[in-house]
């Protein structure tokens, strides 16, 4: 048996709360040791949320839903899932669960055509708790609304600036997680989403800036507030988004772009990261979040990217969203490349799937509460740093743009087309800014465009960008994930105004 601890656990609730959460899912796990059952597990998951929003320097909203509780039991049972969950942690209510996941699974199992195979595991025992630098559900409500309203302050409604937001989301989420084959995880984890954004206007057009950008969220506290220099960015986002009402547009053209780390962890997100969820090789998610036009033949051996582009998945770095000790199918968390030196070597896989590609199980099982289904998720997904700086690499361009923060964008079903638009684009002439563009949108084919990666900065320029909200499933689920990466370049790319 594999023993995981990275840190010694003390939930901020009271300690008789998990033990009581505790004690509930070991007696779950040990009603589904039937015959018929050949694998079980059963998660649990106590989340809090609190949510605050200000507009035009105003307080709009202020909730919280603390204490919110799901539990989720799964079986298999002659080669089919059975799943049932719920809200209600009373005898009567998990007995009732139980019998639904099993009638589920026998019933399932006389129309299935394909059994599910589910290779056997180590059993791993694992305890994990998240400690932020500043705890948003220990701090008074009166000290993180005065902070929000400097910020909204800040930037109200001013000469062309017509509409200002400022808000956060902040979430704790307990998760117990046990099996059938005696894996046992007991984990806390703090994700926080922070966000301002002005809109400029002229009376003919309106433009938008974002701080951090829509990937600005992450692992931690209050403390990303300050990490992401908030108050020292009101009067950035005020000028540009005022300067793009009077800048000009991009004429169609063909020209280097420099993609910025709050634009390209989209790019990575939606053309790869997508791409090589191994469920949509096999059709699962066709009917709702899309397939992908990576087929089993490729793996190992297709060019996806030139051979600067290292991208990994990486559930074992706390510092990501998608950390975890145990997925929610109890794989320890791993270090699994996908791309290697441009070839795709490898996919985000589950128990079920990964025997169907010949590879291993690579920790990508993940549920948003326990009374949701797991699927094949992204974790950290990463881009790995190459050489040099920012600074290094608009010297390095002649003529081309560098695109940041995110603004609108489509792919296709099959994570092959795409189109994004960044909210600034700054136009680079022989190695130097010389002015801003307003919505710079560019275009691609996934293999073409990561072909066209020459260069990507170093370790200094590489951080994690993440997100609250990738969802996939049916019914929905909403995702917390992580993205690693650095500015990188890409050659000779169809740039143009936006449509």
């Amino acid at each position: 048996m594999l023993w995981l601890k990275t840190s010694i656990f003390l939930h901020p609730l009271k300690q008789s709360e998990g033990n009581k959460m505790e004690q509930i899912i070991k007696q779950t796990i040990q009603k589904l040791s039937l015959p018929e059952i050949t694998f079980a597990d059963v998660r649990i998951t106590r989340t809090d949320n609190e949510f605050i929003a200000f507009q035009n320097g105003y307080l709009r909203a202020y909730g919280t839903n603390l204490d919110s509780i799901a539990l989720g039991i799964r079986v298999l049972i002659n080669g089919c899932w059975g799943f049932a969950g719920t809200r209600d942690l009373s005898n009567n209510s998990i007995n009732k669960a139980i019998n639904t996941a099993i009638s589920n699974a026998r019933y399932g199992s006389i129309f299935q055509k394909n059994k599910v195979e589910f290779p056997p595991l180590s059993p791993v025992q694992a305890e994990y708790e998240h400690h932020p630098e500043q705890d948003p559900f220990k701090m008074a409500k009166e000290e993180k609304i005065d902070y929000l309203q400097r910020l909204a302050e800040a930037i109200k409604p001013q000469g062309k600036i017509v509409h200002s937001v400022v808000y956060a989301m902040f979430m704790r989420q307990e998760k117990y997680y046990t099996n059938s084959e005696g894996t046992y995880s007991h984990s806390t984890y703090y994700n926080t989403l922070p966000m301002m954004e002005v809109l400029a206007s002229d009376g003919a057009q309106v433009q938008s800036r974002t701080w951090p950008g829509h990937m600005g969220a992450g692992r931690a506290g209050f403390e990303l507030f300050h990490k992401h220099k908030f108050e020292e960015n009101t009067e950035r986002i005020i000028k540009e988004a005022t300067d793009l009402l009077s800048a000009p547009t991009i004429e169609e053209d063909k020209a280097d772009i420099i993609i910025g780390s709050g634009h390209l962890a989209l790019q990575l997100h939606e053309s790869v990261g997508h791409a090589t969820e191994a469920d949509r090789i096999f059709g699962m998610e066709i009917s709702y979040a899309g397939k992908t036009f990576i087929k089993p033949e490729m793996i190992g051996t297709f060019p996806y990217a030139s051979p600067v582009v290292n991208i990994f998945s990486d559930s074992t770095d706390p510092r990501g969203m998608g950390y975890h000790p145990v997925d929610d199918e109890g794989v320890p968390g791993k270090k699994v490349d996908i791309i290697k030196n441009g070839i795709l070597v490898n996919q985000q896989t589950s128990r079920q799937i990964a025997p169907l590609l010949g590879l291993e199980p690579s920790s990508n099982m993940r549920a948003s509460y326990g009374d949701d289904f797991p699927l094949v998720r992204m974790t950290n997904f990463c881009l790995a740093p190459g050489k040099g700086t920012l600074d290094e690499l608009i010297q390095d361009t002649e003529h081309g743009y560098l695109l940041d923060f995110t603004k609108t964008w489509s792919i296709d079903d099959n994570r092959n087309n795409f189109q994004f638009t960044t909210e600034i684009g700054y136009r680079i002439e022989n190695g130097k800014i010389v002015g801003i563009v307003k919505e710079p949108t560019y275009f691609g084919i996934t293999k073409e465009f990561w072909n066209s990666c020459d260069r990507v900065c170093g370790p200094e320029e590489w951080d994690y960008q993440s997100t609250f909200n990738c969802g996939k499933g049916e019914p929905g689920q909403a995702m917390q994930l992580s993205h690693g990466v650095a500015p990188a370049r890409f050659r000779n790319i169809n740039v143009r105004v936006k449509i």
